[in-house]
């Protein structure tokens, strides 16, 4: 098994499981993303306002299969989760515009910088060693990394993961997706940890922007024209 790949090569075994958004949907997401990243919970009224629709529409955005598979909610029934991102604790940290918030894997906090419009400090232990990585994500590039040495692993997408549920998504595809300090590290890791893979962080940023393209490029279009 190769100890790192290509985004091609991988691009080619994730997209035909990914789930397609419509361009209303898209548009629906982005705000959704956006709410969450004020830090707690959304409700269906607070979806409807940020979207100038009613909670009605809101809720029945909310209940279609492409954005349902990757939500999942609070005891009132809120959005406490969508996509990537978290209103709660979690091992990967994502402060932006001030606020904690968490990722469901260290590949999320690649690609929502760009989603959110801002830049994000991110910070996630080495689940091998413990050390702490530390790095700073705008929508256009990693700015820094510390220690630079540090690597990110990926598991060979499942076909039966993607468009089931969120606990599904975490538990089969996310919980395999960690940042390293050390190529050595993520080695030792990935052998316990059969169909993982190494990659370098420029090369997984390659893979969430073109992520982002691919499932929301028609509602991030206005921010890269």
């Amino acid at each position: 098994m190769p100890k790192f790949f290509s985004p091609d090569e991988y691009w080619e075994m994730l997209e035909p499981h990914l789930r397609r958004f419509s361009p209303d949907e898209q548009r629906a997401a982005i705000a959704l993303y956006r709410e969450l990243a004020k830090g707690q919970a959304v409700d269906d009224a607070q979806l409807a306002r940020a979207l100038g629709i009613s909670a009605a529409e809101s809720r029945t955005f909310l209940e279609r299969d492409s954005i349902k598979s990757a939500i999942y909610r609070d005891g009132q029934g809120r959005v406490l989760g969508f996509g990537g991102l978290a209103a709660a604790s979690m091992h990967h940290r994502l402060k932006v515009n001030g606020r904690t918030l968490s990722t469901w894997c260290a590949w999320d906090s690649l690609f929502l910088p760009e989603i959110l419009e801002c830049s994000a400090e991110v910070t996630s232990p080495d689940p091998e060693t413990g050390q702490l990585i530390q790095l700073v994500v705008t929508p256009d590039r990693i700015a820094s990394v510390e220690p630079r040495d540090a690597v990110i692993s990926f598991v060979r997408p499942d076909a039966g993961v993607f468009g089931t549920s969120a606990a599904n998504v975490m538990a089969k595809f996310c919980h395999f997706i960690y940042f390293f300090a050390s190529q050595a590290s993520g080695e030792r890791w990935s052998e316990k940890n059969p169909g993982t893979f190494l990659s370098s962080l420029d090369d997984a940023f390659v893979l969430a922007k073109r992520f982002n393209r691919r499932n929301f490029g028609l509602a991030l279009a206005p921010l890269t024209t």
